[in-house]
């Protein structure tokens, strides 16, 4: 089957944001590059290669629309980086294989494992989550999901009700029920990310615990213990009053998907509500963990 391929090019500065904005907008994959025939900076171990601009790929299915996409990257980006924006198409390379190829059994913490389709390593404390190639958007392979995963592994979830707001593929929401949450409740404002929700949370046999709403008409679902938030941090600034009206008095929350930079913003904007914990941190992606006053 074809795929689509966007490309677009930015200062360095600019690459994590807009690779994570890629991922947000269901890319199955993002691929860093040099944009102008540089020498590669050696980067420090952990770190990133240091081009001084980065041709950024986003891999995604036949299914997307093109115009819709480049709409909601036009919105989120300033209009210079829009207008390198390039696309093709790509016919059917057997990208599932290549993807098994490279996406290999990951470990957070002591017990939790994201595994390819039938690849689950030996393990007799693991918790595994299954997926499918054709929905790999997700994966954990970013630090911001990688930061979700490594704390959830540490909680005593044990008959908890649970809010993922910008669930993506359903991977925490996927990992807080097999730890031992009751019920979660995934919320999204893309209608992909609530068909790979679905479609994980059926492959891992979780789906009857699991309810899945667009953001725009979500019921009423009362209060919960524990909040997810792994958005942008502008969307997380603006979101601070619905966040913190969906959770009990003493609830959690847990904010990612903001960089180093930006924490300080974020948390006095939360500061009103929560009382937060020291950040967590990894390759300067932050996770910041409140309880509601």
């Amino acid at each position: 089957m074809p795929w689509i391929q966007l490309h677009l090019t930015v200062e360095k500065r600019q690459a994590p944001l807009i690779e994570r904005l890629l991922e947000k907008l269901g890319a199955l994959s993002v691929t860093l590059g040099d944009a102008a025939d540089e020498p590669l900076l050696e980067p420090a171990p952990g770190e990133s290669p240091l081009w001084q601009k980065t041709r950024i790929s986003g891999l995604f299915s036949e299914e997307t629309d093109p115009d819709r996409l480049r709409n909601r990257i036009y919105e989120a980006v300033d209009h210079r980086i829009g207008q390198s924006l390039e696309w093709e198409r790509l016919e059917d390379k057997q990208w599932e294989r290549v993807w098994l190829e490279n996406f290999k059994p990951m470990k957070f913490g002591r017990r939790l494992w994201i595994c390819p389709d039938g690849q689950r390593p030996q393990d007799g404390n693991g918790i595994y989550i299954d997926l499918d190639p054709g929905l790999a958007f997700g994966t954990g392979t970013h630090p911001t999901t990688a930061l979700c995963l490594g704390w959830l592994d540490t909680q005593q979830l044990m008959g908890a009700r649970i809010v993922d707001y910008g669930c993506g593929s359903g991977i925490l929401s996927i990992a807080a029920l097999k730890l031992g949450a009751r019920e979660v409740i995934a919320i999204d404002h893309d209608p992909q990310a609530l068909d790979a929700t679905r479609a994980n949370g059926e492959k891992n046999g979780v789906l009857e615990r699991l309810r899945i709403y667009h953001s725009e008409s979500a019921p009423d679902i009362g209060k919960v213990e524990l909040v997810l938030a792994n958005i942008l941090a502008g969307t997380l600034i603006d979101l601070e009053p619905v966040l913190a009206g969906l959770i009990l008095p003493n609830g959690r929350i847990i904010l990612s998907g903001l960089l180093g930079e930006q924490v300080e913003a974020v948390s006095a904007v939360y500061a009103v509500d929560f009382d937060l914990l020291e950040p967590t941190c990894l390759e300067n992606w932050v996770l910041l963990e409140g309880n509601l006053r």
